[in-house]
């Protein structure tokens, strides 16, 4: 088991850990399915925390119309749904950030943990940017360089590196099941934050963001 001592870096999912973009995402991607004519009932719950293809191609399977398209066509709706997307964050603001993270990030700054960012979202900086929040997140896994999604542990393993750490001497902060596999899966520390039901893979859980300090991470580890 590692010790709380040990860890040295922070590594965030951006989505429902730093900010509520599940929404807007849910909501893109509604209206994408809406055009094709496919019903997905819990659809905002199935794309969370995968790639933007990944995502698309389970909706595309949803209504059987996985080889409806070619690869240059299915590109062609992921865009889609990305403008959507950036459409609808236009309007982001610090009032976006979750309940306790500007303060959990500003005293892992002070106390010198490394923060990495490993989010699967191609708009990361732009949201980070509208939040306010570039400043804490200088080092971020860029998904375009990423061979496979969470939840493979590459992303995560990519957040580690880019912090000068080991694996072992991180923690990941994840709301979705695929996320807190890729944590655990590169033998880093996982803290789920949300359903502990749905998350139960994690090492630790809260329910919201407002419970994540280092005195509650602390506590949870020993």
């Amino acid at each position: 088991m590692v010790k709380f001592t040990d860890i040295k870096g922070f590594i965030f999912d951006l989505d429902g850990v730093v900010t509520d973009t599940s929404r807007y995402h849910a909501k893109a991607w509604g209206q994408l399915a809406d055009k094709l004519g496919v019903d997905y009932p819990g659809l905002g719950d199935a794309v969370k925390g995968i790639s933007r293809m990944d995502a698309l191609e389970m909706i595309l399977k949803k209504g059987g119309l996985e080889n409806n398209y070619s690869e240059a066509e299915k590109e062609a709706l992921a865009a889609e749904k990305n403008a959507n997307y950036v459409n609808l964050i236009q309007n982001m603001s610090a009032k976006d950030i979750l309940p306790g993270m500007a303060d959990f990030l500003a005293e892992l700054k002070d106390k010198g943990y490394g923060i990495s960012l490993a989010s699967a979202s191609k708009n990361a900086p732009k949201i980070l940017e509208k939040i306010g929040l570039s400043d804490y997140f200088t080092k971020a896994v860029d998904p375009a360089t990423l061979k496979y999604g969470k939840p493979d542990p590459e992303i995560f393993i990519k957040g580690a590196q880019l912090l000068d750490l080991m694996p072992a001497q991180c923690i990941g902060l994840e709301d979705a099941a695929a996320g807190i596999a890729g944590i655990n899966a590169a033998g880093e520390t996982s803290v789920g934050i949300g359903d502990p039901e749905l998350l139960h893979d994690a090492t630790i859980n809260f329910t919201d963001t407002s419970q994540v300090s280092l005195a509650n991470i602390e506590k949870a580890m020993q």
